[in-house]
C-alpha cells in the first residue's frame, strides 16, 4: 500500500512541475470531503450543494459549464484551448502548456489527489466528442488504480470504475445497470439484486454479456474478485 501512494504522488507530481459514494455525488449520503471536476462537456446540474470543505475545480472550458449550473470553482485549471482563460473571478489559476501528455480533465485529478481528496464527481466529462468520453473511462480507472474513486456524471446515468472489490448501488438508484469488463477479462464477478444475476462469472472485454441488466431490489451490489469492471448505474 505504501508503494502505491508513493507511486501515485509522483505521478500526481508530474503535471506540475514550475464503496457507497457521498451525493454520487452529491445525492446520496455524505461520506467524505469530494473533489468535484468539471470539464467543458455536457453538464448537468448538481442535484444538491457541495459542501464547504469540498474542492470545486473546473478543468479549462469547464469554468463556464460550472458557471452555468451556478458552480464556482475555486481552481480553474488547463491550457485553455477549449475556453478563454477567466477574468475577475477569484479562482486560483493554473495555467497549462499545450504541448502535454495529460488531458485538463487528468491535470484535475492530479491537483485532486495532491490534495489528498479520494473520492472524486465529474460533471462535463461525456458528450461532444466521443474520445474524450472514452478518455474519461480511463480518468475513473486511473483513480481507481491510485485507491481513489471517481463518478463520472451524464444526464441520466453515472459511471464508475471499481478493482478487485464490491460497489453497492446508492438505495436511489433504480433503473438500468451495465457492467463491463475494463482493461482485461474480469473474473469472480457477482451481480446481486439485479434483474438478471450473476454469481462468481466471468467477463470479457470483447463480448458485452452485462449490457443492460436492471435493479430489482432497493440493494443492489455489483463485485469482482479479479479485475476491473466499468459500471453504469442509475443516477
Amino acid at each position: 500500500m505504501l508503494l502505491r501512494y508513493c507511486s501515485m504522488f509522483a505521478l500526481a507530481n508530474q503535471a506540475f512541475a514550475p464503496l457507497d459514494l457521498r451525493a454520487a455525488l452529491c445525492y446520496t449520503v455524505r461520506m467524505e470531503q469530494l473533489c468535484v471536476i468539471f470539464g467543458a462537456g455536457e453538464t448537468y446540474a448538481p442535484r444538491k450543494k457541495f459542501g464547504a470543505s469540498d474542492l470545486i475545480i473546473a478543468a479549462d472550458g469547464g469554468y463556464k459549464t460550472a458557471c452555468d449550473v451556478g458552480v464556482e470553482p475555486s481552481v480553474v485549471i488547463g491550457d485553455f484551448d477549449s475556453g478563454e482563460m477567466p477574468q475577475n473571478t477569484a479562482a486560483h489559476i493554473i495555467k497549462l502548456d499545450r504541448d502535454k501528455n495529460d488531458t485538463d480533465m487528468i491535470a484535475a485529478v492530479k491537483l485532486g489527489l495532491r490534495r489528498g481528496y479520494r473520492t472524486f464527481v465529474l460533471y462535463g466529462g461525456t458528450g461532444g466528442r466521443l474520445d474524450h468520453t472514452v478518455a474519461n473511462f480511463a480518468t475513473l480507472a486511473y483513480l481507481n488504480a491510485f485507491d481513489a474513486h471517481g463518478y463520472l456524471v451524464g444526464k441520466d446515468s453515472v459511471a464508475t470504475v471499481i478493482t478487485d472489490e464490491k460497489f453497492t448501488l446508492p438505495k436511489t438508484a433504480r433503473g438500468t445497470v451495465s457492467v463491463f469488463a475494463y482493461g482485461g477479462t474480469a473474473s469472480g464477478v457477482t451481480l446481486d439484486g439485479m434483474s438478471y444475476k450473476l454469481q462468481d462469472a466471468e467477463l470479457s472485454p470483447d463480448f458485452p454479456l452485462g449490457v443492460s441488466n436492471a435493479t430489482a431490489k432497493s440493494n443492489c451490489s455489483v463485485s469482482v474478485k479479479h479485475g476491473s469492471l466499468l459500471i453504469f448505474f442509475p443516477r
